[in-house]
């Protein structure tokens, strides 16, 4: 188990334990389907992007523990049974950092992947980066897969749907602002 405390995101006493997140499993993932479809899942290319669904697809490698609160969670089954947070953007970002966590049944401590915003410097592979390219709004979920030291937009590789990437280095994006969020653990759920 993680030391939550530690990492500035403390636990409530009516959360579950939380588990560490198998950030080795969600890069495998990542490499192994970047320029792929994997068939269990449905391709969103066409219905406004993929890279979400593949994000999430990585964090569940990494995660094991799908969400399946309604409307709020973070689950899918298929294509017409799946939460906004599978694949869109900032619904993605709320759930991961339970931004807004008060419609969530047990708040922050629901079951699932969980993180923090960070800077640049606190992201690991497996993390994930998001991308503002019109000022208005993150619209790319990139999975960081590798980073060098220090930390820099030339060393921080990741990889992608929609704009199928391996290994790009994130300064290759010409975006106007970005925001990383670092997966700090997982939180079972309750049986």
């Amino acid at each position: 188990m993680i030391d939550l405390a530690l990492s500035g995101y403390a636990e409530r006493p009516a959360c579950p334990p939380a588990f560490p997140y198998n950030r080795n499993a969600a890069v495998a993932y990542a490499h192994k389907w970047a320029y792929q479809r994997n068939p269990a899942y449905y391709n969103y290319d066409k219905l406004g992007g993929d890279c979400t669904n593949f994000a999430s697809q990585c964090v569940f490698a990494g995660s094991g523990v799908m969400n399946s609160t309604p409307v709020y969670g973070w689950f899918y089954f298929n294509s017409n049974q799946k939460a906004p947070a599978w694949t869109g953007v900032p619904y993605f970002y709320n759930f991961m950092t339970r931004a807004k966590y008060s419609f969530l049944p047990r708040g922050k401590c629901s079951p699932g992947p969980f993180g923090v915003e960070s800077g640049m410097e606190d992201v690991l592979p497996g993390d994930l980066v998001q991308l503002n390219f019109n000022g208005e709004e993150f619209g790319h979920t990139p999975v960081i897969v590798s980073i060098g030291n220090p930390p820099s937009l030339a060393n921080i590789l990741v990889a992608a749907h929609t704009y199928d990437a391996d290994n790009k280095p994130l300064a290759a994006y010409d975006v106007l602002s970005m925001r990383f969020i670092h997966i700090l653990g997982v939180y079972q759920k309750i049986k």
